[in-house]
């Protein structure tokens, strides 16, 4: 049993959204996504995908992207990213792949679970750069920003609980939407919360179109690691 992510999946069976505007990298994509998956998952992996799943607008126009999840192998854990529009509250969540019999889906969403030799939890973060939070309508940043470090801590919490007992040995994984440090800007409050829970790797996504940069970095003693999906040529990427 192994654990895998990859993030941004952005599946569009329902929505005309074509991600080539990112470039030629993401021609045929969904196909690329089934392919390499069925290569490298087994049944009995986990998948953590931390954001941007589906660009669906509601539950009913995601179901078809979530029966092709569901159809392949392991089990998948779904992080919130900034546009999963169709998120709704995990009890609304739970039910809807409860009535579709999507037996393989589960939320990592202000909690933690046990995921084969890990303990993973995580939130969304948002946006660094002030330039880049083109939101409809009054926004108030401070507070969405506030809300997620709470999440965050709700996550860690979660995890911390769960290493009681048998679990005591597993390491805790971080899997966020938005990275926390990128192109010279770090939420430092995010880091220092990592780092007072003993976290060592964390795991991002968000980012596209950029293939010139290394896939991790250390900040403060953190391991960040990008996996946008078109970063790792759409193959789940394996937590060893």
């Amino acid at each position: 049993m192994s654990l895998f992510t990859i993030a941004d999946l952005h599946l569009s069976s329902a929505a005309d959204h074509p991600m080539d505007v990112f470039g030629s990298r993401w021609q045929g994509y969904t196909e690329k996504i089934c392919k390499n998956w069925r290569a490298v998952v087994g049944e009995n992996d986990t998948v953590i995908l931390p954001g941007d799943i589906s660009w669906a607008m509601n539950l009913p126009e995601a179901r078809e992207d979530f029966a092709l999840l569901d159809a392949l192998p392991g089990k998948k854990l779904l992080g919130k990213g900034n546009h999963d529009f169709w998120w709704e509250t995990a009890t609304k969540l739970h039910r809807f792949f409860d009535e579709n019999n999507f037996t393989t889906l589960s939320l990592l969403y202000n909690n933690a679970h046990v995921a084969e030799n890990f303990i993973v939890c995580g939130t969304r973060g948002w946006f660094l750069e002030e330039e880049k939070q083109l939101t409809v309508g009054d926004v108030d940043f401070s507070k969405i920003q506030n809300r997620e470090l709470q999440r965050l801590k709700l996550s860690l919490d979660a995890a911390v609980s769960l290493r009681e007992g048998e679990h005591a040995e597993k390491e805790i994984l971080v899997f966020l939407h938005f990275p926390p440090v990128w192109n010279g800007f770090v939420w430092q409050e995010f880091i220092d919360m990592m780092r007072e829970y003993g976290v060592r790797r964390v795991f991002c996504g968000h980012i596209h179109g950029v293939y010139n940069i290394p896939q991790k970095q250390e900040l403060s003693g953190l391991e960040i690691t990008l996996i946008s999906s078109d970063f790792l040529n759409f193959v789940p990427y394996i937590i060893k």
